[in-house]
């Protein structure tokens, strides 16, 4: 469960079905960028595999598959948004942190 915490494309997943609902795979793509065909299905599987999204497969002609959070994944997406909001507050500290490292530390690496 941890994986999921710390990967883009998972939270990027997470936070798309919790913010638009129940989502075609293409209709995903499109509201997370950069992420490919193949590395979004990857993450649906792992994410429906740990109970984390429902895949709902209506075995239509054409194929028709939607995605949505289950509600395990709707209490991850609720128990995330504390640490997000914390990290985008302190996004200026994390970069002058590691600016000041980089400083001391760019002699040290060659």
């Amino acid at each position: 469960m941890l994986a999921h915490a710390g990967s883009r494309w998972s939270l990027g997943v997470i936070h798309t079905l919790g913010v638009y609902g129940r989502l075609r795979h293409t209709e995903i793509g499109r509201r997370m960028h950069g992420v490919t065909q193949r590395m979004l299905t990857r993450t649906l599987r792992q994410l429906e595999r740990d109970g984390l999204v429902l895949r709902h497969d209506f075995e239509e002609m054409p194929p028709r598959v939607e995605y949505e959070l289950s509600e395990a994944g709707m209490e991850l997406l609720v128990r995330m948004v504390p640490l997000w909001t914390w990290i985008v507050e302190n996004a200026d500290r994390f970069r002058e942190a590691r600016q000041n490292f980089d400083g001391r530390h760019h002699n040290t690496d060659s």
